[in-house]
């Protein structure tokens, strides 16, 4: 369904009641009774997955998956799976300048990416009372997958023009990826940069946000919104480079106090979505912990017209739905006093 995105981020400001925008949608294995492995494969079990949890509970957004293996898999990178986990990304497959030039830019559709284009056009055309965002890894973040996270660190310093030549590719790859879901039907994508909340604010500036930024320039209108993702330590010495990407919304991991280091040093006019652990608190806490959670996170942040009430991070596949439920009715009991 089509929306104006630029008027709907517009209404998440405010200190009224808001629906929250966790980045839920692996643990919909729980609802189908499906393995990751099956989930990852399928298109039409990827949309059945997403209209459930749409079905299930009252997120403003419907969130897509973050399979962050996806984009690296089509450039040639070795991916694990499992039944019950995420796929991750092993070894290195550009070791040196000469292989960074070799690289090639895979067509969009190539790998596994045509079954997450095509399961966010079957989940849009089955989810209309609210925008369907789609998923995607982030420009450095990528680049970490093929040249490895640790050595890609090192690799700034000692060969920066591979680093830089590898990120033009895998920008260049991405403007079409996000192109693509943006012709699918999507109403925006929430793109995944946590690497690059590794580096020091120096690095992120140079290596992360001009190549975040081409991307949101490329795709990001009224119509279809950017909303980036950065889950590392080191954002709150990074914000100014971040807020430099033009994104529609900015959405940070648990690492951070939202309160402290985020929404108070950013201008009123940015919205900041977190930060609910997902893996300690929503995946490996009980009901009560988890509604503890995240009314201490509402308390303390839904004051700021700027906040909207996320997970900190993609929830894990086998989360409890019964986890899941609390975090949605503590907001409800929240706004609702």
């Amino acid at each position: 369904m089509n929306y104006n995105m630029k008027e709907w981020f517009g209404r998440l400001y405010g200190t009224g009641e808001k629906k929250p925008i966790p980045v839920l949608s692996f643990p919909c294995v729980n609802l189908l009774g499906i393995s990751v492995r099956e989930l990852i494969s399928d298109s039409d079990l990827q949309a059945k997955g997403m209209k459930a949890i749409a079905d299930r509970t009252d997120a403003a957004a419907s969130v897509s998956f973050m399979d962050l293996s996806v984009e690296a898999e089509c450039f040639g990178a070795d991916v694990v799976v499992s039944d019950d986990e995420v796929p991750t990304i092993k070894g290195r497959i550009v070791h040196d300048m000469d292989e960074a030039e070799a690289l090639v830019v895979p067509a969009v559709g190539s790998g596994r990416t045509q079954i997450y284009i095509d399961a966010i056009k079957k989940a849009a055309e089955s989810i209309t009372d609210r925008p369907v965002l789609a998923g995607m890894i982030g420009p450095y973040s990528l680049a970490a997958r093929l040249l490895d996270v640790s050595e890609i660190m090192m690799d700034c310093y000692d060969d920066p023009d591979m680093v830089h030549l590898v990120l033009d590719k895998v920008t260049s790859f991405l403007c079409e990826y996000a192109a693509a879901y943006k012709a699918a039907g999507a109403n925006g994508i929430v793109m995944a940069e946590p690497v690059a909340g590794l580096l020091s604010p120096d690095l992120e500036e140079e290596f992360s946000s001009p190549y975040v930024k081409r991307i949101v320039d490329a795709v990001q209108d009224d119509d279809f919104g950017v909303i980036y993702h950065n889950c590392g330590d080191n954002v709150p010495v990074m914000l100014d480079s971040i807020l430099s990407v033009g994104a529609a919304a900015y959405h940070f991991g648990n690492s951070v106090d939202l309160e402290k280091d985020i929404i108070s040093a950013v201008p009123s006019d940015v919205l900041v979505m977190g930060n609910v652990d997902p893996a300690g608190v929503l995946r490996l806490g009980n009901p009560e912990s988890v509604r503890e959670a995240t009314l201490e996170l509402l308390e303390k942040c839904a004051k700021y017209d700027n906040f909207v009430l996320s997970s900190g991070c993609d929830i894990p596949p086998m989360t409890p739905f019964e986890n899941i439920d609390a975090f949605f009715a503590a907001s409800k009991e929240f706004y609702g006093k």
